[in-house]
């Protein structure tokens, strides 16, 4: 991505900012001699870095600009040396970190992106200006404001759709199977980022929610959800946390204290500079004590491992997936000047149990660190248990009491979806249709079969024996992507989930989370027995 660069006059600034905080968070009792000595080491290092610089600027063969050596180079350069998740934010990322924890911007609120070398509506929103306006998904975005779009890749487009609220935007498109390029005018308005899926009976007295990340709404979002749903009657959940790379840490203690007793902690922060700071549930579960599934993968991070550990550690829920990321380091964000911002571990994560969620990096390339290869990794040192006493392991993210994981997709399976046939179909068969469908529509054989001649005029490379075998799997991916322009991204998301073989495996496992609860029950009410005995 493209963004706006500061000046090289900053980095002096930066540098001794971090040097402050360092030494306003560093541990106590340093000597002033200590203290001085340090300072004329970081005074040594500036002008070591200053000096090199100079040398760079002036006798390098090409022009050097400050944006490349800084911001791309020494300042990120910098913060690898420390961990993989430090990380300096340039104004526009810095932006598009506050737009996402305070969970709204200012738009016209769709998502777009490149497809075949152009840049298309991905999604309009519900209830979104676009999507009042009429712009579906699938649109090629020609001209936006008399500014034609050929030259400009998709963060430059998705700029100029934003702007103050009540402000009109002009948007040119192609539709397929519109022979003359379509114009919209739409007002932009506060576009809301949720986080939190509405959630809906996966089978009767058994409720699905899924949260998308943690922002400054998503606990009233859930609160809100569920309370709607009626949660009174709920005889199990599913709370699905895969792909959930985190957020605000208040978010996800409010989010797992829902379902915890009040006074429970939730998880604990220990830094290097800081005291150990316990983290607990504020208001409970108001006596709602339904057994839970919580659903992970390899990409569930941070908050979400946070939710998912105190859940495990108190036998509150029964785990279902891969082991999670294994992200439990604690990123202060530090605001700077120029709109900038830094976000730098200050402390590490601890489940209730006391096990620590972050997976080792120290003797691997941040590259694998990121790709998260091995999914068994742990520490045999970090034993840990549950309140019932059942043995929990930290070191290596979340381990899953039950594992699942998604069946590996095909050579044909991936061929369509690299290709994206399905998208593409859809937005063709919807250019020439309209954008309706029937209630509950789901493609039958005929369907099936224009698809397949679409696949074929595409020059798709497959086998007869492929497209068979894979009917079933057809079926699915076309009535998501169908339905995501004819009836929304949520009517789209729970043919997803309906579809998805977890779904039943977590409707199995419901008698094991019900199972831990009692167990946790019957394991408190002996220790709460035996206490008068004990004084």
């Amino acid at each position: 991505m493209t963004a706006t660069r500061r000046s090289l006059l900053f980095v002096p600034l930066l540098v001794l900012g971090c040097s402050f905080l360092g030494g306003i968070l560093g541990p106590e009792g340093v000597s002033a001699a200590a203290a001085a000595g340090s300072d004329d080491d970081i005074k040594a290092s500036l002008r070591s870095f200053t000096h090199i610089y100079d040398l760079v600027e002036q006798n390098f063969a090409d022009k050097v600009t400050s944006d490349k050596a800084v911001y791309n180079g020494a300042i990120p350069g910098m913060l690898r040396t420390l961990d993989p998740h430090s990380n300096f934010f340039d104004p526009r990322a810095f932006q598009l970190l506050k737009e996402d924890q305070k969970g709204h911007y200012y738009g016209v609120g769709m998502q777009v992106g490149p497809r075949n070398g152009k840049t298309m509506i991905i999604q309009p929103f519900t209830s979104s200006p676009a999507q009042k306006a009429g712009l579906r998904r699938g649109d090629v975005i020609l001209v936006v404001n008399d500014k034609k779009t050929e030259s400009l890749n998709t963060t430059e487009i998705a700029d100029l759709l934003k702007g103050p609220r009540g402000t009109q935007v002009q948007i040119v498109v192609h539709r397929e199977g519109v022979d003359k390029p379509l114009t919209f005018n739409v007002t932009r308005d506060e576009i809301p980022r949720f986080s939190v899926t509405d959630p809906f009976w996966m089978r009767p007295g058994i409720a699905y929610i899924k949260v998308e990340q943690f922002s400054e709404t998503t606990d009233r979002e859930m609160e809100d959800g569920l309370r709607k749903l009626g949660e009174q009657n709920f005889k199990g959940l599913i709370l699905d946390l895969r792909g959930n790379p985190g957020g605000l840490l208040n978010e996800g203690v409010e989010v797992a204290g829902h379902y915890l007793k009040k006074g429970d902690q939730v998880v604990s922060a220990r830094g290097r500079a800081t005291m150990e700071k316990p983290f607990v549930a504020r208001r409970g579960n108001g006596g709602h004590d339904y057994p839970i599934v919580v659903l992970v993968d390899r990409y569930s991070a941070s908050a979400a491992e946070i939710v998912a550990g105190a859940l495990q550690d108190h036998d509150r829920a029964w785990i279902l997936g891969e082991n999670t990321f294994g992200k439990g380091l604690v990123q202060t964000v530090f605001p700077l000047s120029e709109n900038t911002g830094l976000a730098l571990t200050t402390a590490h994560y601890f489940t209730p149990s006391g096990r620590l969620i972050q997976r080792d990096y120290s003797h691997i390339s941040f590259l694998d660190y990121y790709y998260h290869r091995n999914l068994d990794a742990k520490n045999p040192l970090d034993v840990k248990m549950t309140d019932s006493g059942r043995t929990v392991y930290g070191g290596g993210g979340i381990s899953p009491d039950e594992k699942f994981a998604r069946s590996k997709y095909t050579k044909f399976q991936t061929e369509l979806l690299r290709k994206y046939a399905f998208f593409d179909f859809s937005a063709s068969y919807f250019g020439e249709h309209g954008a309706k469908l029937p209630t509950n529509w789901t493609p039958d054989n005929a369907f099936i079969e224009e698809f397949h001649s679409f696949l074929l005029k595409a020059k798709v490379d497959f086998t007869e024996a492929d497209f068979t075998e894979n009917h079933d799997w057809i079926r699915d991916q076309m009535k998501s992507e169908m339905y995501r322009t004819a009836f929304g991204p949520e009517a789209s998301e729970r043919a997803t989930v309906e579809a998805d073989p977890i779904i039943d495996k977590s409707v199995d496992a419901m008698p094991k989370a019900k199972s831990l609860l009692d167990s946790a029950k019957k394991v408190l009410a002996q220790r709460l027995a035996k206490t008068p005995n004990d004084r």
